[in-house]
């Protein structure tokens, strides 16, 4: 575990917070400490629900854009890592409940998309920016919060959608003020909690079975075209001008 990532447990119920100031954006050693970290609580006996929430300014802002940007080589091991997290999120063995404030962005869709409920505060935004970044990938989690056509335009224009506005697409289970925010996802898995775990665990295996489709290699194949992306000048271009702070230039 890294400094970026906690946890606490407690009658069953597994806090894990992310807590990586400024925005929470995760390197690519982060992303991996954090999928081993959801796949280490699904694991253990005693949790019988996760609740996954951040501390600072917003969710998570996603991949560390300067660390690609000095390391452009490391985009392998953040695609590898974004995979695990997702995945360890979408294939827990118990239920994954996810609350979100502020900015909820690239990798924060992600581990958002992947969950089992979403439990948002009335600030939080969502916005999968991957095309201004010169990348890809997202768009299969993006789908699970969204029907086809609201992706298409949310993953083409960039564009940010507000909690309340986004509630009325069904994928939102609460939206509440921000300071009650950490208590009504607590009070959920608390629920969960105090139902048999061995039919919880059952539950969420054949909750996952009967998906159209499946999820994870949906994503597989986004992620070859981030690698294609990657390839472009453009995609530096974009990079690059994220960490100057200017409007990138075609």
């Amino acid at each position: 575990m890294t400094n970026a990532i906690h946890t606490r447990l407690d009658a069953g119920i597994a806090e894990l917070v992310i807590d990586k100031p400024p925005v929470n954006a995760l390197d690519s050693a982060e992303w991996f400490a954090l999928a081993r970290t959801i796949d280490d609580l699904g694991a253990n006996p005693d949790v019988r629900v996760i609740v996954i929430r951040a501390e600072g300014r917003g969710f998570c802002a996603g991949v560390d854009i300067k660390e690609l940007d000095a390391h452009p080589e490391r985009i392998v091991a953040v695609n590898a890592g974004n995979y695990a997290t997702f995945k360890a999120v979408h294939r827990s063995p118990v239920p994954v409940i996810v609350a979100v404030h502020g900015f909820v962005l690239g990798g924060g869709i992600g581990i958002t998309g992947a969950a089992d409920i979403v439990v948002a505060a009335d600030c939080a935004t969502f916005a999968l920016p991957e095309v201004d970044r010169g990348a890809m990938g997202g768009g299969a989690h993006l789908q699970r919060l969204f029907p086809v056509q609201k992706v298409r335009y949310l993953f083409f224009t960039g564009e940010k959608i507000g909690a309340r506005e986004a509630e009325r697409y069904g994928f939102i289970e609460r939206v509440v003020p921000r300071g009650e925010l950490r208590e009504t996802a607590l009070g959920i898995a608390a629920k969960i909690a105090a139902k048999s775990p061995a039919m919880i665990r059952i539950a969420k295996e054949a909750l996952n079975g009967i998906e159209d489709g499946n999820l994870e290699d949906k994503y597989r194949w986004e992620q070859g075209f981030t690698l294609q992306a990657y390839t472009s000048p453009d995609s530096a271009e974009t990079r690059r001008a994220f960490v100057q702070k200017r409007d990138a230039k075609f």
